[in-house]
């Protein structure tokens, strides 16, 4: 039998439930961490959930590639190929932070392309085992929640936007995002941090989020929520607009409605306008005592 986009998913949403439930198992009892960099967490929950999912997706798809957050590389050069994030959002659950999700995305290829070279998502799940909320797409069929489908916001404005950013666990001195943070703040009905890049996303395709953005995440962190916006009828972009790709160092999700003024503000911000300065802690001090 034809393997379909269909079986694809389906098949997706039975092994991100199957590590789901691992995570949660892991979470109740609580599990020791340890660093893989100087902030960067993994656990044991990390480690066993890609096993199980590596074990399922060879025995349902043996001839399917796979590159996985934790380590797995097999398969690259495959016509389809498996992005997974065993546990988005590690720091969460190590600190007991119930915001943390399986992700599961499938990228399709030309026959004989070369490792490195773009494909299509066709197919991708992302599970939140906490709240056993489903998240699901396939290409050209629509993104789904637990069954129903879900469709992005209609939120027209920035100023009345509701926005997810992450900041990085490596060098966060170096990030400019404190001052994309500060700005979109500024300029939107609220930006929320809740550390999970795939949450972020199934949320901006649910609408519970008009938009999202953030530096250097990896195509395991995207895969499956870009296809989940996209289909939901949002945009994925760079930040000034181009087309993004699972390579792209930055990602731009929105309700589609919303992307020109971020673009816009993000082109400013690039060029050293619209750039407020944070105030120093002393500076900080010294505006307290003027309003006191």
């Amino acid at each position: 039998m034809a393997e379909t986009q269909f079986e694809f998913a389906g098949a997706a949403e039975g092994i991100a439930r199957e590590a789901g439930a691992l995570l949660r198992e892991f979470y109740a009892k609580g599990v020791a961490t340890e660093y893989k960099g100087d902030v960067d967490l993994v656990t044991e929950a990390d480690r066993s959930s890609e096993k199980l999912i590596v074990e399922r997706l060879k025995a349902t798809f043996p001839s399917h590639g796979v590159y996985g957050e934790e380590g797995t590389r097999s398969g690259l050069e495959s016509e389809y190929r498996w992005y997974v994030d065993p546990l988005d959002g590690t720091t969460n659950f190590a600190h007991g932070f119930p915001a943390f999700c399986v992700i599961l995305g499938l990228e399709h290829r030309a026959m004989g392309s070369a490792p490195e070279a773009d494909g299509e998502l066709v197919a991708g799940a992302i599970y939140d085992p906490l709240r056993d909320e489903m998240f699901s797409a396939e290409r050209g069929k629509g993104s789904y929640l637990n069954g129903q489908r879900i469709h992005v916001s209609k939120t027209a404005s920035l100023q009345e936007s509701l926005t997810g950013t992450g900041f990085p666990s490596q060098k966060r001195h170096a990030s400019p995002n404190v001052h994309f943070y500060q700005e979109m703040t500024l300029r939107s009905h609220g930006v929320r941090r809740a550390g999970s890049a795939g949450l972020d996303l199934a949320y901006v395709a649910s609408g519970r989020l008009d938009g999202f953005w953030e530096f250097n995440l990896n195509p395991w962190d995207t895969s499956a929520g870009v296809l989940l916006v996209t289909e939901a009828g949002g945009t994925v972009t760079h930040f000034d607009g181009g087309v993004f790709t699972l390579d792209s160092r930055e990602v731009l999700a929105t309700n589609g409605l919303i992307d020109g003024e971020i673009v816009h503000l993000f082109t400013e911000m690039f060029a050293g306008r619209e750039m407020e300065p944070i105030p120093t802690p002393a500076e900080f001090a010294r505006m307290r005592a003027e309003r006191q």
